[in-house]
């Protein structure tokens, strides 16, 4: 089977990237990552990408203010290296609509909560817990015009407990995260999805659950 071309937009840390680059590397995902894309040119992403040999561009915003022809210059970019999915994996910027119809079912995203719970901001984790739920988690789902309202993938629960920071609950989210992202792309490249309305089907599977 042929690897499924990837390219990965961050904005910081990067830990979604390596988890990313770590479960291709141990044969658990066909896929090979053919760019990372960053808004961010301090991004330690890009280090992470660079220590794998992985090509990186960077739309700085300093120097690309307006943020359609900051998205459209990454767009052309995918496009130029044949990218077949677009994983938003701590990008921190909503994608313009021209964006998403340029990739349309081929953009991915991870997003610390429950959706449709807190969705729609950059704050998930801190608005949960202030919020006083008892359980959060992340989500993988289909990127849409409507901001965190695309199709569902998977998703997974994380306890919220009564002595928690934002900094100690985005801590599980990330680690459930760093498992959930892999796994989603694997069910891609393996051409395992089947979107029908809003819902998402795993098929030639018995058990859709992470070991």
């Amino acid at each position: 089977m042929t690897p499924l071309r990837l390219g990965v937009l961050v904005s910081g840390q990067g830990t979604n990237l390596q988890a990313l680059l770590d479960a291709i590397d141990r044969g658990e995902v066909c896929a090979t990552v053919a760019l990372v894309a960053s808004n961010n040119p301090a991004a330690p992403a890009l280090e992470r990408a660079a220590r794998h040999g992985v090509p990186c561009f960077v739309a700085a915003r300093a120097d690309l203010p307006d943020r359609a022809a900051r998205h459209a210059a990454i767009a052309a970019a995918l496009q130029q290296a044949r990218v077949e999915l677009v994983v938003l994996a701590g990008f921190n910027e909503v994608l313009v609509p021209a964006f998403v119809r340029a990739f349309a079912g081929r953009i991915i995203n991870t997003h610390p909560s429950l959706l449709p719970a807190f969705g729609g901001g950059m704050h998930a984790v801190r608005d949960a817990l202030a919020y006083g739920v008892k359980v959060s988690g992340c989500t993988i789902h289909f990127v849409t015009e409507e901001v965190d309202r695309g199709p569902i993938i998977l998703q997974r629960c994380v306890e919220v407990r009564d002595d928690d920071t934002v900094e100690s609950l985005h801590a599980r989210i990330q680690a459930e995260e760093h498992r959930l992202l892999p796994h989603a792309v694997a069910l891609i490249a393996a051409g395992r999805l089947r979107i029908e309305g809003r819902r998402v089907r795993i098929v030639n599977s018995f058990d859709t659950t992470l070991a």
